[in-house]
């Protein structure tokens, strides 16, 4: 009965003890209660902030979340500090930071892919190499940009299908945008008969060219020969577009094909078929009407 009692007094002891110092606490408790939310309030009202005032200054919206979310966090994360301060936790801070630095460099290393595509994708924000609209290639990828994230970029290639590529593959490779420039070329390659006069081909060809709709008239239209082919002189036509769409560009091209067409069935111009030419005369051949007859002798003496 005795050693209930005093278990009964110890615990009578400890609870006054605690609150004790909960009463005693309760000032800087109410304290630490006011600067977290004064800092909540503070860091919605920086972000707000951050967004007015660079909305205009940074192109990229995904960068200006993330100036914005990382403001927030950093308003946040000094009002907790400041409240456990209060608190007289200085040591579980410290603490806590340590920690943090410990996790975070094993984070770092179990996701290096996605870390690399997010600071992937913070680089892209601020240089802005793609932007949503534009026709680009990218490795074996050929579409439109739908979406830039700070992880992936999504594309909608010619056939419909959406694509999602992580940054890090983007900002590393090859990236060929046909739309930035607002103007594209259309090369063709031509093949005409040895008999016709390559001036007056080159006139016909860069006129009918010009009269199509939508080859820009201030872009000069080249001509240019190119090679002796098998059966035709081959030449190699250009000439600009506006970089509207990949269906804008394949339409002039359609376009440009047509009328060099027509203009070469108008004018009597001809675009020959492969031609291949047996010479039998040729040094130490033998004459065809001499392998004739000689076919002919040994067919009529094996009857």
């Amino acid at each position: 009965m005795g050693e209930a009692w005093n278990a009964v007094e110890l615990i009578e002891e400890k609870l006054g003890s605690w609150t004790k110092a909960l009463v005693q606490m309760m000032p800087n408790l109410v304290l630490a209660a006011l600067i977290v939310v004064a800092g909540a309030l503070l860091a919605r009202f920086a972000r707000w902030l951050c967004w007015r005032l660079l909305r205009h200054a940074v192109p990229s919206r995904t960068l200006l979340r993330l100036i914005g979310n990382s403001t927030y966090l950093l308003v946040i994360m000094v009002a907790l500090f400041g409240a456990l301060t209060v608190l007289h936790l200085d040591k579980t801070v410290t603490s806590i930071l340590a920690g943090a630095g410990i996790i975070g460099l094993a984070l770092g290393f179990a996701f290096q892919d996605i870390a690399a595509n997010f600071i992937s994708g913070i680089l892209m924000a601020v240089q802005r190499p793609v932007r949503v609209g534009e026709l680009i290639r990218t490795g074996d990828h050929f579409g439109t940009v739908e979406r830039i994230d700070l992880r992936t970029t999504e594309l909608k290639n010619q056939q419909g299908i959406q694509v999602i590529i992580p940054n890090k593959d983007v900002f590393q490779n090859a990236l060929m945008n046909y739309t930035r420039n607002g103007i594209r070329r259309i090369d063709l390659q031509v093949g005409i008969s040895y008999g016709e006069d390559l001036e007056r081909v080159e006139g016909l060809t860069t006129a009918a060219v010009k009269a199509v709709d939508g080859v820009l008239a201030d872009k000069p239209v080249e001509h240019y020969y190119i090679e002796f082919g098998d059966s035709s002189i081959n030449y190699e036509v250009r000439f600009w577009i506006e970089a509207i769409s990949q269906d804008h560009y394949n339409r002039l091209r359609s376009l440009a094909i047509k009328a060099i067409k027509s203009v070469y069935n108008k004018e009597g111009i001809t675009i020959p078929f492969p031609i291949r030419t047996l010479d039998f005369g040729i040094k130490g051949g033998e004459k065809l009407d001499a392998m004739l007859r000689t076919a002919g002798n040994a067919s009529s003496k094996s009857e």
